[in-house]
């Protein structure tokens, strides 16, 4: 599986911790207002029925989302944010792409850069790795939940092509963006409770990292992840699965 799954998967398991803390509700929020202003209807904007589907999995109050949805179409005043992507580098040279909604441009940046400067990185110019990454849908089931000609049937009924990914614990299924609801509704449909499940760019290459490299990896992932204005972060290491929940545990 890959590492970027492996994280997701562990990040996961964390949700209720992270839940506690509000981050989860800060980050669905602004992806609604940021969605919702390409449309304040879910049936037909994608994205802000994606987003809502994501803040109802989480149990945020109707109210919540409401007000968010008003807050992006204009109908109520709010904070306007602001989407673009940083590029950035960990230890061995691995890739690091991070998605950013904000108010405040030049106040993130420089936070950013603070993080990757703290945490044994750096920042690095627009266009630097965004090439090695793709937009898919990615999804995580448990290896227990079903076959993999269970689950290559489910994937071709939802107009997918590609075989599940065994990974030894889980299976993981990677789809065009088109087809992610699609998919995760087949799925769902079929009685199987993915572990996790998301649009993501996943990368094209894996960089292997052990020992205090992969330790200062995971310890830069959690600070970027820790900011308030990180939506995601996405990165092409590959660190074993038993060290990934130790260190991040």
């Amino acid at each position: 599986m890959s590492g970027h799954s492996k994280w997701a998967t562990i990040k996961h398991k964390k949700g209720a911790l992270d839940a506690k803390r509000g981050k989860i509700f800060t980050r669905l929020i602004k992806e609604i207002s940021i969605a919702a202003k390409s449309g304040g209807d879910p049936d037909t904007n994608p994205r802000l029925r994606t987003a809502i589907a994501a803040a109802k999995a989480e149990n945020m109050p109707a109210d919540n989302i409401k007000r968010a949805v008003q807050r992006g179409t204009g109908e109520l005043p709010g904070a306007t944010y602001e989407e673009f992507s940083l590029e950035g580098y960990g230890p061995g040279g691995v890739a690091v792409l991070i998605d950013i909604n904000t108010d405040n441009r030049n106040r993130t940046v420089s936070e950013i850069r603070h993080v990757f400067q703290k945490n044994g990185g750096n920042m690095a110019s627009a266009g630097a790795v965004a090439y090695m990454f793709h937009k898919k849908g990615d999804i995580v089931l448990p290896k227990s939940a079903a076959t993999a000609d269970d689950l290559m049937n489910i994937i071709i009924e939802a107009g997918g092509e590609d075989e599940p990914i065994d990974d030894g614990e889980n299976w993981e299924i990677l789809t065009a963006p088109a087809s992610y609801e699609s998919m995760v509704e087949a799925i769902k449909k079929a009685g199987i409770t993915p572990l996790s499940s998301s649009v993501a760019m996943i990368p094209d290459t894996y960089i292997k990292l052990e020992g205090a490299s992969a330790n200062t990896m995971i310890r830069l992932m959690e600070a970027l992840e820790e900011h308030d204005d990180v939506q995601n972060v996405h990165s092409n290491f590959d660190i074993d699965q038993k060290l990934l929940e130790e260190v991040a545990g």
